[in-house]
């Protein structure tokens, strides 16, 4: 998929949404309400801190999310990028352009620079690889579903992703963005999955980490042509 980035695109990144979480609910009730204001949404993966098409808990749980996302979606367009916490998702948004894992970066164009998009999560390892593409396999999660008696599993992790302290600085992170930028062939690189809301220019690449929601309570806006931080 290729699309334009527009000016007032606004990019959401790793809210995290759960019980204890709820920073992602107030954006988008502000977002309902006209508060906030695009025509362009950007979820940058990790949303929900866990849910998949398959996950009947976790559907039911994170239901008015799930409802607001597909009343927003009838009015601006949504682009949601699939993190590592949030799968096969296009049953549950049939409105939105979901964007598997496989099929990331997504490229677009900003102005007159190519733009790569990601959660952040690709260009691991292999064994990261067959990983993911384990836990997304529709007839493991099926089975996991079929076990799951009285939600004794969902309920489990779920109580393990609150406790998870998710907000830390990465020390090293210019390397590691220095590294990932290899894989990468456009002007702008844009990604979410690590947390820290820092922008580099590399090797003439400008590296974008969407701030995280759930860390920062910030989220991204294009302002007259710059990534600009705003307060939910």
């Amino acid at each position: 998929m290729y699309l334009n980035i527009k000016q007032g695109a606004i990019f959401v990144a790793d809210s995290h949404y759960n019980k204890k979480n709820r920073e992602f609910l107030i954006f988008l009730e502000k977002l309902d309400k006209k508060y906030i204001e695009t025509s362009q949404l950007f979820l940058m993966g990790d949303m929900i801190d866990f849910i998949s098409g398959e996950c009947k808990y976790f559907i039911k749980e994170n239901s008015d999310v799930i409802e607001l996302l597909n009343k927003l979606s009838e009015q601006i367009e949504i682009i949601y990028l699939e993190g590592n916490h949030d799968f096969n998702l296009q049953t549950l948004f049939p409105n939105i352009n979901v964007i598997k894992r496989e099929n990331q970066p997504l490229i677009g164009k900003f102005e007159n620079k190519s733009v790569s998009i990601s959660h952040g999560d690709n260009f691991i390892n292999w064994k990261y690889d067959l990983y993911c593409k384990f836990v997304r396999n529709k007839i493991f999660l099926k089975f996991m579903n079929f076990i799951d008696v009285n939600y004794f599993i969902s309920i489990k992790i779920e109580n393990a992703l609150v406790k998870k302290n998710i907000c830390h600085t990465i020390k090293n992170f210019e390397q590691i963005v220095s590294n990932r930028l290899k894989n990468y062939n456009t002007d702008i690189i844009i990604e979410g999955h690590y947390h820290q809301g820092n922008r580099y220019l590399i090797d003439e690449k400008e590296y974008i980490n969407i701030h995280s929601l759930c860390c920062q309570k910030l989220y991204t806006k294009i302002i007259e042509s710059k990534f600009q931080g705003e307060n939910i």
